[in-house]
This record gives C-alpha cells, structure tokens and sequence, in this order.
C-alpha cells in the first residue's frame, strides 16, 4: 500500500491550488476539475477538505466520471493510464488534471467534452 493513501486530501489540495493560482487559474477552476472527476460538489468537498479525508476514502466515496478513463500522458515520468492499481490510477488522474489545468489548457479540453 502507497503511503499517498493514507495522506489526507487536505494537505494536498493547497499545493494543488498554489500550482494552479501561480499560473493564473482560480479556486473556482480547481473544485470544478475535482468536481468533475469526484462528483463531489463545493459543499461536499469542503466537507472531506475539514474531515482530512484520506486519499483512500476520498476515492472510495467519490463516484468517478464515466470519461476519466480517457485521462491519459504522464504525470511524474509515470504514464497513467499503465498504472495497475485502481486508486493510484485515481490519484494520478487527479494529479493530470491539475497539470493540465496549471499549463493553461481550456476547460473544454481537461474535462473531456
């Protein structure tokens, strides 16, 4: 088991939000990306943000757009769509999309429309 798993969400969504706001992207893009992805809307991710939800759980309770499958590239050197465990896989869509969002990709384009 990845260490990553048991991470709260919490202390990961700051630096998410650091990498976005620094290449001018909003708070209101980052919880729509993760809105996208989760299904969890403002209120409910704000919840798991106050829980500290774990990475684990936070995956289990989301319920995973049908599209996030077309998530593909690298994240890390690492290709996700190749990663083997289900959650990791999970982790590191989130973490592409992200990264599309920081490099100024259009909405349209990072949520697969």
């Amino acid at each position: 088991m990845s260490r990553i798993f048991t991470v709260s969400v919490a202390s990961v969504y700051p630096h998410y939000l650091t990498k976005v706001e620094k290449k001018g992207r909003t708070r209101a893009e980052l919880d729509r990306v993760i809105e996208w992805l989760t299904g969890f809307d403002e209120a409910a991710l704000g919840r798991h943000l106050a829980a500290g939800t774990t990475f684990e759980d936070f995956f289990a309770a989301a319920a995973l757009h049908p599209n996030a499958v077309s998530i593909t590239g690298t994240v890390c050197g690492v290709r996700v769509q190749d990663v083997e465990d289900p959650l990791m896989r999970q982790i590191r869509y989130l973490d592409k999309l992200v990264d599309e969002l920081a490099r100024g990709k259009s909405m349209e384009s990072i949520l697969r429309a």
